[in-house]
């Protein structure tokens, strides 16, 4: 138990800090292709030092589960938890449609947008070490990543300011 003791709590700590982070990186949708694969598997070393932490107090737990406060809000996590298997249907955020849109977008479409010329939205996407041409997809451009696709608006609406 006190092997258990050294490590539970701070790495439950740590991947707090991480799975927090990482979480509102992607809430703002400013997160990486990083921030999302560290997110998904850092949640794995959360469970592992959550579950270590549970089992070195135990007892403290318990008591929670006999106070109506400490019931109240682990059943709201277990209701919470339970409704997120609910089947959905939304249209979303009209953010999420308009960044659909451009990332299957051409650059040309994407430039006009910004209030630029073609030839100033493609020196700009050079300068920023992008290299495009007016047939290129903004997937093509980006690989797909969201933080590339926001570099590139980023270079394109504020070009010029």
């Amino acid at each position: 138990m006190s092997a258990l003791r050294t490590w539970a709590t701070p790495l439950t700590v740590a991947t707090f800090l991480v799975m927090g982070m990482t979480g509102i990186l992607m809430f703002f949708h400013l997160d990486s292709t990083l921030n999302k694969l560290l997110h998904e598997w850092g949640g794995w070393l959360m469970v592992g030092g959550v579950l270590a932490h549970l089992v070195l107090n135990w007892r403290p737990f318990t008591s929670y589960l006999k106070r109506p406060i400490g019931q109240g809000i682990i059943g709201l996590g277990v209701v919470v938890l339970a409704l997120s298997f609910w089947p959905v249907s939304s249209d979303g955020s009209p953010v999420r449609h308009l960044m659909q849109a451009v990332a299957q977008s051409d650059v040309a479409t994407v430039i006009a947008l910004s209030g630029q010329q073609l030839d100033a939205g493609l020196e700009a996407l050079a300068a920023a070490g992008l290299q495009a041409d007016r047939t290129t997809t903004m997937a093509e451009l980006t690989g797909g990543a969201r933080g590339v696709q926001m570099q590139v608006i980023d270079v394109l609406f504020t070009a010029g300011e």
